[in-house]
């Protein structure tokens, strides 16, 4: 298993929109054993494939405290959604930032696991969250775009400081 390199905001790169997966072999199981690895040593969460440069519709979210609980989740789809939540969110790709979000509080998600296996499944509270959150980088989408602009260059402009130190 590998290490991957997660891009970092304002990367182009972080805007394209993921294809879906449709074979499902050894080198999916691969890459998401290493996003896995990349995620926990983040440390983080979650983590969507385009956020490590490959473009396709995968995502790794493990949201237990004792990282044990990891749920793969390809080609993502919600079904059902209700309610609202706003959280403070934070994203591998942003290090450091963290801004309030609406997202739906309880989802119901159609998707496949590493094998191509279809299942479903009713989440809400923090893993509700995450997952809309990752299904957003599938999309091209961050969660500094919920932000007014102020907010967005204000971000843009403490991270390239930081990157400069």
């Amino acid at each position: 298993m590998a290490l991957l390199n997660i891009l970092n905001f304002p990367d182009p790169r972080l805007r394209t929109k993921a294809k879906q997966v449709t074979d499902f072999n050894k080198k999916i199981c691969e890459l998401t054993d290493n996003m896995f690895l990349t995620m926990y040593a983040a440390p983080g969460i979650g983590l969507a494939a385009t956020q490590v440069n490959v473009h396709q519709r995968i995502i790794t979210i493990d949201i237990s405290e004792e990282k044990n609980q990891p749920l793969v989740v390809i080609n993502p789809t919600i079904l059902e959604k209700e309610g609202e939540q706003a959280t403070d969110e934070g994203c591998l790709s942003l290090p450091g930032i963290y801004e309030p979000v609406k997202r739906y509080d309880k989802i119901r998600l159609k998707a496949q696991d590493k094998h191509g296996k279809f299942y479903e499944l009713d989440t809400e509270g923090l893993l509700s969250v995450c997952i809309q959150h990752e299904m957003d980088h599938l999309e091209g989408k961050l969660f500094v775009d919920y932000l007014s602009e102020m907010k967005r260059n204000r971000i843009r402009k403490k991270l390239a400081k930081a990157l400069k130190a």
